[in-house]
């Protein structure tokens, strides 16, 4: 009978302390999900700040808030791999601190990079390209012309008598330069253009 009643004072505490181990195990499983979520988040900040390094004082700034976070989850492995010598309570508040740190650290670098791209927008990084405009005051009558090898819009103007501006308008070029020879336009109050002369055979 004594014999029961030592064991059943000994074993009450050894259940009480693998239940507190088995309790502090989870605790940690789930510390470390978040700390693996947090470190996809800081890859995808690093990405982000590689984009935006077009300003360099703020790339810098952004890379160095990057670093903070590494540092922080460093911080936070080292907890949890200490936390076998550590008692649960005092291994949970310490973690916790890191973990607000390492949540503030990722705010701030989010609206850190916020900030520069809106920055790189208003200094014409990402302006849109200009759209351009086009009129109708062109001759609606004229001719159809077959663009050549060579050609571009003042040698077509030559060559018909018409006004590169009425050409470009008739035809809405947006890039003159980009002109294919095969390519067929409208050519505002033009005239047909002369045909080449023949070349005379050589007199031997």
């Amino acid at each position: 009978m004594l014999a029961s009643i030592i064991f059943a004072v000994n074993f009450a505490p050894a259940q009480s302390l693998n239940v507190e181990v088995a309790n502090m195990r989870q605790e940690l499983i789930r510390l470390r999900e978040q700390v693996g979520e947090l470190q996809l988040e800081v890859e995808s900040l690093r990405r982000e700040v590689s984009e935006t390094r077009a300003s360099a004082a703020a790339g810098k700034q952004s890379y160095a808030t990057v670093n903070q976070l590494h540092d922080a989850i460093a911080e936070i492995n080292r907890l949890i791999k200490d936390s076998g010598v550590a008692t649960k309570a005092d291994t949970l508040r310490t973690v916790s601190t890191q973990m607000d740190k390492l949540v503030k650290q990722t705010n701030d670098a989010l609206n850190t990079m916020a900030k520069n791209i809106n920055s790189g927008r208003r200094t014409g990084n990402n302006a849109p390209a200009t759209v351009p405009t086009f009129s109708d005051n062109y001759p609606k009558d004229g001719i159809s012309y077959t663009v050549q090898p060579g050609d571009n819009l003042s040698v077509i103007a030559r060559k018909t008598g018409a006004k590169t501006s009425d050409i470009i308008n008739a035809n809405r070029i947006a890039d003159p330069t980009k002109l294919m020879p095969g390519q067929k336009l409208f050519i505002p109050g033009a005239k047909e253009p002369a045909p080449a002369s023949p070349v005379a055979p050589a007199v031997n």
